[in-house]
């Protein structure tokens, strides 16, 4: 009876301890602020588009009227709440949606992005309240990231409020570069929010998939290889290598339902982010879905550590341990010989050294 006591206690201790490395370890902010450039960029691309059809997508007069809305909305639509609504000429929504434009620009290029993240977050969603029946994967995805990067200070990074730090630094005379940001635990908990929400995207798509018939035959890529209205490139040729088909068909149901265990392994991770970059710009190219085939990848970035993104941009040499939310990932060879890095043995930081190296 004592030894079950005791290895429940030591498995709940476990279980905690697991709980807390995986939502608490400060991380640092560098892969997710490439993913608010990324993710920035877009909602300034598709609410631009948006724009360039003004009258039918934002008028009161439009395809979506204020009685459509209310009568789609039904009994729910005092939650749908929208400030497009409270501009009644043309002249005051313009420029309603040419602020909201500067805001996306603004957190895309990471200036007052602590502000303006949390401005993008909701007036993302004020657009897709005001239009729900032009809604695709795109907006859902704009929308998931503008809210978990809302979240995280993703602006101490690669941003306009970085070059404005470094700049005052020199003007106060500091001396040195400006040193990286400290690792946040905020930011860990924003990437590991997108990398579930991400694995929970890609398992349901595989469930879906695998209730078609057509997935179980090994055929359905080829309904959208001949479907005239989405087809960019001609893939028709496909039909002549049948055992190809129905092969790539397999690969991305079972790719999608396997997504959200084979993306943890460290080995397996570069494999697995390689084939959802192949497999959505894929998309992107052959069926003109191209904001779609741009922000899955953009979204799964987040499952790249931290410190390979800085090694990928910055170009730094790097040592392997491991650290925060990207799971054997890298620190530089500066902090290693500090003493302060965590033994590769033990996991426990090392004393400083003195005297002679």
């Amino acid at each position: 009876m004592n030894l079950a006591v005791a290895y429940l206690r030591e498995l709940s201790r476990a279980a905690g301890d697991g709980w807390n490395r995986f939502w608490f370890t400060p991380s640092d902010v560098a892969t997710l602020a490439l993913v608010r450039i990324g993710a920035g960029a877009m909602l300034f691309y598709t609410h631009f588009v948006w724009g360039l059809g003004f009258r039918d997508f934002l008028s009161p007069e439009g395809l979506l009227p204020r009685t459509t809305f209310d009568a789609y909305y039904g009994a729910n639509a005092g939650y749908a709440f929208t400030h497009l609504w409270m501009f009644r000429s043309p002249a005051a929504l313009w420029t309603a949606h040419l602020a909201a434009l500067a805001v996306f620009a603004m957190f895309a290029a990471g200036l007052f992005t602590r502000v303006t993240s949390i401005l993008t977050c909701l007036l993302t969603l004020s657009y897709i309240h005001r239009l729900p029946l032009v809604l695709f994967g795109t907006d859902q995805l704009n929308a998931m990231l503008a809210l978990y990067l809302a979240l995280a200070p993703c602006g101490q990074a690669y941003s306009l409020d970085r070059w404005r730090a470094a700049r005052k630094r020199e003007r106060y005379g500091a001396g040195g570069p400006l040193p990286d940001a400290p690792p946040s635990t905020t930011a860990n908990i924003a990437a590991r929010l997108i990398q579930l929400h991400m694995c929970a995207i890609y398992f349901f798509a595989g469930i879906g998939k695998l209730q078609g018939d057509s997935w179980w035959a090994g055929y359905a890529l080829w309904g959208a290889a001949a479907n005239m209205e989405y087809r960019t490139v001609d893939l028709t040729w496909l039909a002549h290598v049948p055992v190809l088909m129905a092969l790539l068909t397999q690969l991305t149901a079972y790719w999608e339902l396997f997504f959200c265990v084979l993306i943890w392994p460290r080995l397996l991770r570069p494999l697995m982010l390689f084939v959802a970059l192949a497999l959505h710009l894929s998309i992107g190219i052959c069926m003109g879905l191209m904001t779609f085939g741009l922000i899955m990848p953009i979204a799964v970035y987040a499952f790249v550590p931290p410190e390979w993104t800085r090694r990928l941009v910055e170009r730094r040499p790097e040592v392997a341990t491991t650290s925060g939310a990207g799971e054997g990932s890298i620190k530089s060879e500066s902090t290693k010989q500090s003493g302060l890095a965590p033994s590769a043995t033990t996991g426990r930081r090392a004393a400083p050294r003195s005297g002679r190296r």
